[in-house]
């Protein structure tokens, strides 16, 4: 499978979904990228987690939303953003949300880039088991503004036909056209979060943060 095949080989939506453009002043510093600025996409985030879903999408929303409540026309500065996430780091799918969020602000927690010279450090910027009511709060380095953010999933629901395939599924026992519907509707609702619900605040709410 040559590599334009394999791009291909994605849902046609995944281009579609809202980028984040960041500057990161260690890619600048190595001259990894001009200026140091790079663009993550859903794609991304979709390689590193392996898989897309629901969560992956919400978190994909959420981090971008965050990251504009804290810096509206400004590019935000990768490296520079703390992340706290509200469960303990092996509770539910707290570490695919956080790998997601390390992703695109390159916050990471103590195993993290130590820096070079004393500077563009990474490592103890995500934190775990911090009190707040989202799901996950993000807080520049440079002002200390921090938002939080929260996902309600059931704003896009499952469909009927989902109820009877998942089990099925799940289980083994669907056979090969089920299983080929059962992708397309987990697919579907995923489409249906960063498409047409990218800017539903009734799906993803940002939230000023005051920590203390």
């Amino acid at each position: 499978m040559n590599q334009s095949t394999f791009e291909q080989s994605f849902p046609d939506f995944f281009t579609d979904v809202p980028a984040v453009m960041m500057r990161d002043p260690l890619a600048r510093f190595l001259g990894t990228a001009r200026d140091g600025i790079m663009v993550y996409r859903y794609v991304d985030a979709v390689r590193l987690a392996g898989h897309s879903c629901p969560t992956v999408a919400g978190t994909w929303l959420m981090t971008i939303h965050g990251l504009r409540a804290l810096y509206g026309d400004e590019l935000p500065v990768r490296g520079e953003i703390e992340v706290f996430m509200a469960d303990v780091r092996d509770a539910g799918t707290t570490g695919v949300v956080a790998t997601v969020v390390q992703l695109v602000t390159g916050a990471a927690p103590e195993t993290g880039f130590h820096g070079i010279g004393g500077r563009f450090g990474r490592n103890d910027l995500l934190h775990f088991d911090q009190p707040m009511q989202g799901e996950f709060g993000l807080r520049r380095k440079d002002t200390g503004a921090a938002v939080q953010m929260a996902l309600d999933a059931a704003v896009v629901p499952w469909p009927n036909e989902m109820r009877l395939l998942f089990p099925k599924a799940v289980s083994g026992q669907a056979d090969s056209i089920e299983l080929q519907r059962f992708g397309k509707l987990w697919q579907e609702r995923v489409r249906q979060m960063l498409i047409d619900h990218a800017d539903d605040t009734n799906l993803v709410k940002v939230s000023s943060w005051i920590i203390n």
